[in-house]
């Protein structure tokens, strides 16, 4: 009887897993752990300490840090939810719609942001806004995000409507819904863990975004990563090893989450 195929059998495979781990999480963990360093240099350890974390917030550039923070959460939340909004319809006619001659066209056009390199996306917008006379600033930042994060919304929300067979909606229709019903009653709360995780994913790429955002934004308007991108240029402070930090446990608190709530209640 033939074995099932196992890559861990492979020589070598244990080494190059362990190796792009290191690549990959090493440089978080030296961040994370400098972070609580009580010295004022990145290099030289003296011990722990919090004194980082409150400079970001009762430091000379804390007014900063917080003015970026709220820029970054006003528009991920607003981005996200339109974004959300958008995929769901978009998923809603992919998935339920049947078959209908721009339908494939439909689905390359929600995915395209996921193809096409950020570089060029954020080029192509500046370009746009330009061409349209639109001043840089906080709502070219929104605006762009949003589009931006439809297709990580679109993604959990088809996978979830893909899992729910048609026999819900077809069972309120034998009882007399409307498909208007149907799909308030029976397909949108079943869709919820789907629309709730691809909420969460929108939210998270926008909030760490800096490619678009730097391209976009206007004069005194930051983000949190384009404010830490600007005092890294002037040097790397413990500060930033803070706020860079507690930005890394939001990220992955939100993808964590979003993870278990796509995973809970599957529906045959």
């Amino acid at each position: 009887m033939r074995r099932g195929f196992d890559i861990r059998a492979y020589p070598g495979f244990g080494a190059l897993t362990a190796l792009c781990l290191v690549i990959l999480y090493a440089p978080l963990l030296v961040v994370t752990v400098y972070s609580f360093n009580a010295s004022q240099s990145i290099t030289i350890w003296e011990g722990l300490s919090l004194r980082w974390y409150a400079d970001v917030f009762t430091g000379p550039e804390s007014a900063t840090f917080k003015k970026a923070a709220w820029n970054s959460f006003t528009i991920a939340i607003m981005a996200a939810t339109v974004a959300t909004a958008i995929a769901t319809s978009a998923a809603t006619a992919i998935v339920r719609g049947g078959r209908y001659r721009l339908r494939t066209l439909s689905f390359g056009l929600i995915s395209l942001p996921l193809m096409v390199p950020e570089i060029v996306t954020a080029v192509a917008t500046l370009i746009f806004f330009s061409a349209i006379g639109f001043t840089r600033g906080y709502m070219t930042i929104l605006l762009a995000h949003t589009a931006f994060c439809i297709p990580f919304a679109y993604m959990p929300i088809a996978a979830r409507m893909q899992g729910i067979g048609p026999a819900f909606e077809e069972a309120a229709l034998d009882l007399y819904a409307t498909r208007v019903q149907a799909f308030r009653r029976i397909l949108l709360p079943l869709m919820m863990p789907g629309i709730i995780s691809g909420f969460l994913l929108a939210f998270i790429i926008s909030l760490d975004d800096f490619i678009i955002t730097n391209f976009l934004k206007g004069g005194g308007v930051e983000t949190l990563p384009t404010a830490i991108f600007g005092a890294v240029k002037q040097g790397i402070k413990p500060n930033i090893m803070a706020i860079s930090t507690m930005l890394l446990v939001v990220s992955i608190v939100i993808v964590t989450l979003s993870y278990f709530v796509s995973k809970s209640d599957k529906t045959d």
